[in-house]
């Protein structure tokens, strides 16, 4: 653990370099000349012709939704600089029908692998940390329920496109500072951008640094089998301290060669060092209870991204655009299990994973409302990993664990799309995708090669009841699906940390895991329906259903069976081609001006702001019986309520947002459930603004843990009565911004 302390060490001084500017603070002026911050999207314009130029300067995100070909939801900076958060993760579990679990964002109540992330349009890279992402780097997150052809169609929940920033038009300088409640200090944050325009050529340089030192409380309930076979129950209650830092740099620079060529060079470069420690309390409460040890981790991350993207307009109806990529990530972790203070298991390891992409499309205009595109992705990936596992120092399946492991992917995909807007009133999308994976795996004791294909046809049709299209009807028929990841696929095992010892067995809550090289991917056929009413005063309802059919179900499955790497029968989980599914739900929201929302209950003068969504959901698994049979992890319904208020005579906006989930059980096979409790979450903020260009934020979030997760437990019990049981829950955050224009 030699590492820790120097590594706090680098840290601790960043808190010091953003108190001093904090505690200056210019005089406030008047709420007249503050501007409207916090106050919703700007009212719709009338339609003249002077104002419709000021559309196309100034389009909201409310404007750009209902523009949009296919059903999209859009948040821009309003919605992104709101709470003065300091990553991602903390913006999406605000947003409508998104949740954030332990696998980063959900959507639909799916788990991880059902929700499409997307950087600029392109697939996340393997290894990057969204809750090391700064808002402050971000332009826009557009939210798609439905995939389109020229983006990958591994989308059955749906997609979170996260656009980053483009160079400024204009020499930019912004600065914001940050503080936010640690353990036992201050945690310091800092965002910079500078960009430049000088003829041809603009750029832009963001910069992040950020800290963390968070500390969690875990609680961890079993009953089951101890040590000596017999019946056992004990709690385990412990601190966890979680701390670290890092930074991100994301240098952009766009190049006019000429009227139809531009070319943009975009990069970015993260990396950070992380830390936990976790010291438990035991409380036996019958027999002999395998227990959890203390835990002592740290590790590292860095990710490395370089993209190039050229456009050539070669003619008045026809252009393309060609994407080369290169990407690389980096990792190493050293956790080590403790028994009395001292060391009883390790695992040290870490990997890299390096990758090539090319893209591109040729688009046609065949008039003013009708385009066709077609395109090509391809993307190749290299992956290594290293991990060796000892216990008392000596090494854990020495012919699985430290053996070098290696895996090649290869992604190609072909599409071709036609937009057309038939009459004023309708709007038809078609799209064809075939995309093809290809993995192959590499040890010294087992190899795995997997390969997947899919076509995935397209559908998206509006209609706008008027031209205009204040009320329209979208509707989706489409086909989506979720490939195996590596981590799947690979046959290597893992020993249940409580049971390291080959010669004795394991429980069925405590298994040990492996791979499984012959997954097939997911496929789903989805059906979307939404009917979105937008206000004259720039505000918004909609009410959509949605319905997925789902083959090849993946599920880890829990069985007793003879393996290699044990002497004796040892309970094993493995992913598995398990049923298939169904799952369909309702999704409500509204938001806007409260006296456009509702004219009979609030005066026109108020310069409140109300936002709410409310999202029911059902599925069943064919292959389990009921009620709980749904698919994992999703819940019957998640509501989110939010309001902004500009108070009157002060340059102030306070503001907050409610977010609820039920308990709920899951029936993950024939003698499995798990139990989620319910969660919720509030945010709160106030918002002064002194003057044009500095302005100060104060934001309070209660019910969620660092970068995202709500605080709740899970317990999985099995049909003879053992249980498991845990719980994580952290105290409330504070965070306190001052936002410099320079």
């Amino acid at each position: 653990m030699s590492i820790v302390r120097p590594l706090v060490a680098q840290a601790g001084p960043l808190w010091l370099l953003v108190a001093g500017p904090l505690a200056l603070l210019a005089a406030p002026t008047s709420a007249q000349d503050a501007p409207g911050l916090g106050q919703g999207d700007p009212p719709a314009a009338q339609p003249t012709s002077s104002q419709r130029i000021e559309i196309t300067a100034r389009q909201s995100t409310t404007e750009l939704r209902r523009t949009s070909r296919v059903a999209k939801q859009i948040y821009g900076r309003e919605e992104l600089d709101k709470y003065g958060d300091t990553n991602a993760l903390d913006v999406m579990r605000r947003l409508p029908g998104v949740n954030v679990g332990a696998g980063g964002p959900r959507m639909r109540g799916l788990g991880a692998g059902y929700t499409q992330i997307l950087i600029n349009g392109d697939p996340m890279p393997p290894g990057f940390a969204l809750d090391q992402l700064s808002p402050a780097q971000i332009e826009r997150i557009e939210v798609l329920r439905a995939p389109t052809a020229d983006q990958s169609a591994q989308a059955i929940a749906g997609t979170i496109n996260i656009i980053l920033k483009e160079p400024p038009r204009r020499s930019q300088r912004d600065l914001r500072l940050g503080l936010s409640n640690g353990t036992d200090r201050p945690m310091g944050n800092l965002n910079l951008t500078l960009g430049e325009s000088k003829g041809a050529l603009a750029g832009s340089l963001p910069v992040s640094l950020f800290e963390w030192r968070r500390e969690n409380r875990n609680s961890i309930e079993r009953q089951m089998p101890g040590t000596d076979g017999a019946p056992a129950r004990a709690r385990q209650t412990g601190d966890q301290l979680v701390w670290g830092w890092g930074y991100n740099l994301a240098p952009r620079m766009n190049w006019k060669i000429n009227d139809e060529q531009t070319l943009s060079l975009a990069t970015f470069l993260q990396k950070g060092y992380w830390n936990n420690r976790t010291a438990f309390e035991t409380q036996v409460l019958a027999g002999n209870p395998v227990l959890d040890d203390d835990q002592a981790q740290f590790g590292t991350w860095q990710n490395r991204r370089l993209n190039l993207n050229w456009v050539n307009r070669f003619h008045p109806d026809q252009s393309i655009e060609v994407r080369s990529g290169l990407q690389q990530s980096r990792w190493t972790f050293d956790a080590t299990n403790l028994r009395q203070g001292a060391e009883y298991q390790r695992a040290i390891g870490g990997g890299d994973d390096d990758g090539v992409t090319l893209a591109g499309k040729y688009s046609l205009l065949l008039g003013e409302a009708h385009g066709l595109t077609a395109g090509w992705d391809l993307e190749s990936r290299e992956r290594t990993e290293r991990r060796t596992v000892t216990q008392q120092g000596q090494p854990v399946l020495p012919d699985f664990e430290g053996q070098p492991f290696d895996a090649r992917v290869r992604r190609q995909a072909f599409y071709a799309q036609d937009e057309w807007e038939i009459s004023p009133q309708w709007q038809l999308y078609l799209g064809l995708r075939h995309e093809r994976i290809r993995t192959d795996s590499r040890g010294t004791t087992d190899t795995a090669n997997n390969s997947s294909s899919v076509l995935s046809p397209l559908l998206h049709l509006t209609y706008k009841f008027d031209p205009k299209g204040r009320d329209m009807v979208r509707a989706s028929l489409t086909r989506s699906y979720r490939a195996p990841g590596i981590g799947t696929l690979l046959a290597r095992p893992s020993l249940a940390s409580q049971y390291t010892d080959t010669d004795a067995p394991n429980t069925e809550l405590a298994p040990d895991r492996v791979g499984n090289p012959a997954l097939e991917p997911e496929l789903a056929t989805g059906l979307d329906i939404a009917f979105e009413k937008y206000l004259p005063g720039g505000g918004m309802w909609s009410v959509g259903l949605f319905h997925r059919r789902i083959t090849d179900l993946i599920r880890n499955v829990t069985t007793l069976r003879t393996v290699p790497w044990a002497t004796v029968p040892r309970w094993v989980s493995q992913p598995q081609n398990f049923s298939s599914a169904t799952t369909s739900g309702i999704e409500l929201e509204a938001k806007g001006r409260a006296a456009e929302l509702m004219p009979a209950l609030v005066d026109k003068a108020s310069a409140l702001n109300l936002r709410a969504s409310v999202n029911l959901y059902r599925s069943k698994v064919d292959a389990l019986p009921g009620p709980d049979n749904r698919l994992d992890g999703q819940q019957p319904w998640t509501a989110t309520f939010g309001f902004d208020q500009r108070i009157a005579g002060l340059p102030l906006t306070v503001g907050g947002s409610l977010s609820l989930n039920p308990t709920y059980d899951t029936q993950l096979t024939l003698d499995q459930t798990q139990r989620r409790s319910r969660t919720h979450t509030v945010d709160l903020y106030g918002l002064w603004v002194f003057r044009q260009g500095l302005s100060m934020r104060l934001a309070v979030a209660e019910g969620a843990q660092p970068f995202g997760p709500p605080n709740g437990y899970v317990t999985t019990l099995l049909t003879n009565g053992d249980f498991t049981r845990n719980e994580r829950k952290t105290g409330p955050q504070v965070n306190l911004s001052l936002d410099f224009r320079l």
